[in-house]
């Protein structure tokens, strides 16, 4: 029979109630009863967590697939600016046509007509659209319009899935605290460019990534970070925070084993595809490389407002030395900071330094950051400021399209307008990182801190003692809080356990 002591330990911690230390969180409850209470017993019935937030995810996609019904019944398909009077724009659609998938040819393999000579996507993103097409069961015979429409629909239902796969892994991330599942669940800008194009897939991917990190399933963690790369860039871009965070803590053996599940994956994936189809393999980093100044960077509004265009090399050479300084800055505060700051904040940093200084932001790439939001700053009124700059550059581009697709009539969003759109959505994400900031160098303002966690997403890192820190000082309260004469303290990193003086 297993002693107390060894009871205690395998004890699931106690869930975190977010109404009790969420002021916007406590008032939306009204809608429900009102906040959690005193005795409340959580986990208990049928409506646990997970099955809250995997119903309200689907009903928020729902929602969102509603949205676009101005499209799907006839907007895609008559004219072009009224599919952006409406805001209900899908690439998917259109490109069931425009990269030969009505016509049966295979991605990266058969060369397509027009400009566009290969798939630009990623290989898993190509595989992904691929099986959409094979379960798309209309026959070749039926329009077209009656085809890109259950085409639309099979994305729909396969990103649902991936839409509930992320809620599901940030709620389980950090054990202590699955309500925050429901950010990612109730944020307006998931339910709207969800079906815009295939980014899910990747990011529901790394999700899974995140959540196998905080168990201490360190090949796990690598081998999706390796396929989520195969679906889209950006996830790579994790393993430098992670790098950093494993060289202060000393865990290099964990960090190295995560590298070559990355790696392996990652190659799984390409090499074939690179070998027997070059050409179509390499389109998408060509694509990449090649593409201009685009929708939603703050280099278009340099460029409206001079007047002046900029040489696509001179971007490219740009961005990679600020993604340097950037992302040299981030590792310099990871090191630096007197406590060693959350895998989750660091993540959401380094994706919002690429999102930020890069030549184009299309209006799906917010989904890249709403799990790292959720985990890096689970508080309601930041994610709601953030969210709500979102929707604002949301509607802007498709407003600012209709603008100048719709000749004469100029119905929309004139240029201007569209450049405070922009505008807007940098600083929503600015404002994030900042919060972030703070709660790094200010650990005690951080909530997943504040009951003395140290880093419910950080696997082996969770509680490890620092190795190598620029900067290793105790943190100090501050000069206007009482010293505690008597009672426990809490230390971070001791979650659920209590220090004695």
């Amino acid at each position: 029979m297993p002693s107390a002591e060894d009871t205690s330990v395998h004890q699931e911690p106690s869930v975190v109630p977010p109404t009790r230390q969420d002021e916007i969180a406590a008032a939306g409850s009204e809608l429900i009863g009102g906040p959690a209470g005193r005795w409340a017993r959580f986990g208990s019935g049928p409506l646990t967590p997970l099955r809250v937030i995997a119903l309200v995810t689907i009903g928020m996609f729902a929602l969102g697939m509603v949205q676009k019904l101005p499209c799907y019944n006839w907007a895609w398909f008559r004219g072009t600016s009224s599919q952006y009077t409406h805001a209900c724009y899908s690439d998917i659609p259109h490109l069931f046509v425009g990269r030969g998938f009505a016509d049966g040819l295979v991605p990266y393999f058969d060369r397509l007509g027009g400009d566009m000579a290969y798939l630009e996507y990623p290989v898993l993103t190509g595989l992904f659209m691929q099986v959409a097409s094979w379960l798309t069961l209309t026959p070749a015979s039926d329009p077209v319009q009656q085809r890109e429409q259950m085409y639309w629909m099979v994305n729909a239902g396969m990103l649902m899935i991936c839409a509930v796969v992320v809620a599901l892994c940030v709620a389980r991330t950090h054990r202590r605290r699955p309500w925050d599942g429901l950010l990612v669940a109730l944020a307006p800008a998931l339910a709207l460019t969800a079906t815009i194009n295939w980014d899910l897939l990747a990011v529901a991917l790394t999700a899974a990534a995140m959540l196998m990190w905080s168990r201490g399933r360190n090949l796990a963690f690598g081998v999706l970070i390796g396929l989520a790369t195969a679906a889209k860039l950006y996830p790579v871009l994790l393993l430098g925070p992670l790098l950093v965070l494993c060289w202060r803590a000393g865990k290099w053996r964990a960090y190295g084993v995560a590298l070559l599940g990355a790696a392996a994956a990652w190659l799984l994936v390409n090499v074939p595809v690179m070998a027997y189809a070059p050409e179509g393999w390499k389109k998408f980093y060509t694509f990449s490389q090649e593409r201009q100044i685009d929708y939603g960077s703050f280099w278009l509004v340099i460029t409206q407002r001079t007047g002046r265009p900029i040489d696509v090399s001179t971007v490219n050479t740009a961005f990679v030395l600020m993604m340097i300084v950037l992302c040299a800055g981030i590792a310099g505060l990871a090191l630096a900071a007197r406590h060693r700051p959350r895998f989750a904040q660091l993540a959401f940093l380094v994706v919002a330094a690429f999102i930020l200084t890069n030549k184009v932001y299309s209006p799906q790439y917010v989904l890249w950051l709403i799990p790292l939001a959720a985990l890096a700053r689970p508080r309601w009124r930041d994610f709601l400021v953030w969210q709500a700059c979102e929707v604002a550059y949301f509607l802007g581009i498709w407003f600012y399209l209709a603008y100048t697709t719709s000749g004469d009539k100029h119905q929309g969003l004139p240029q201007e307008g569209y450049q405070v759109a922009i505008i807007l959505h940098l600083l929503g994400t600015l404002y994030l990182c900042a919060v972030i900031v703070r709660d790094i160098l200010r650990p005690e303002r951080d909530p997943v801190r504040h009951d003395g966690s140290d880093d419910p997403s950080g696997g082996v890192l969770d509680g490890a003692p620092d190795r190598t820190a620029l900067l290793q000082v105790r943190p100090h309260p501050s000069r206007n809080t009482a010293p505690a004469v008597e009672g426990p303290r809490v230390e971070w990193g001791t979650a659920g356990r209590v220090a004695s003086d």
